[in-house]
């Protein structure tokens, strides 16, 4: 990516490396998901995720018949936009999209891998519940496999930076 020079005194974005990149992957928890309809245009989606940094795979929960889910199965190509600390930097992960089969039974396969993407329960029977919920909700995992990281800051201070 070819980043502007600076101009008087506005400062230029700087690029992100990896580990800054993933940082912000880790740290957030919102996210913006693209995928791309029939028609060509974006299907945009603000999602909950969680980043598997050493895997590099974004997992992402919603049910079997929400719009992302059926666009990333007819066309796979997602990217994942998060804003950083502020306004001024971000990443993005770009990869290939998998929709897995919906949870049948509370704790089987595609159960236990929503289960992860939680913070986890102290009690048994909540747990047992968020397990039966997502199978009557017909919940998928979205694991994108990115293979793409890009990203960008501008360091803004004083009064070129205010908004």
């Amino acid at each position: 990516m070819k980043i502007p020079e600076a101009t008087g005194d506005k400062p230029a974005p700087r690029p992100l490396d990896d580990s800054a990149l993933s940082r912000i992957l880790r740290e957030q928890q919102f996210g913006v998901l693209a995928a791309v309809r029939s028609t060509g245009h974006p299907h945009l989606s603000t999602v909950l995720y969680r980043w598997d940094e050493k895997e590099r795979v974004l997992l992402i929960s919603t049910t079997v018949d929400r719009l992302k889910a059926r666009v990333l199965r007819r066309n796979p190509h997602a990217s994942l936009h998060v804003r950083g600390d502020d306004i001024w930097s971000f990443a993005v992960a770009e990869g290939v999209a998998e929709v897995s089969e919906p949870t049948t039974e509370a704790g089987d396969r595609t159960g236990r891998e929503l289960l992860s993407l939680t913070p986890g329960f102290d009690d048994p029977a909540a747990e047992r519940a968020f397990l039966e919920e997502a199978v009557a909700e017909r919940r998928v995992v979205i694991r994108v496999r990115v293979s793409r990281l890009y990203g960008a800051a501008l360091d803004m201070t004083g009064p070129a930076g205010a908004a």
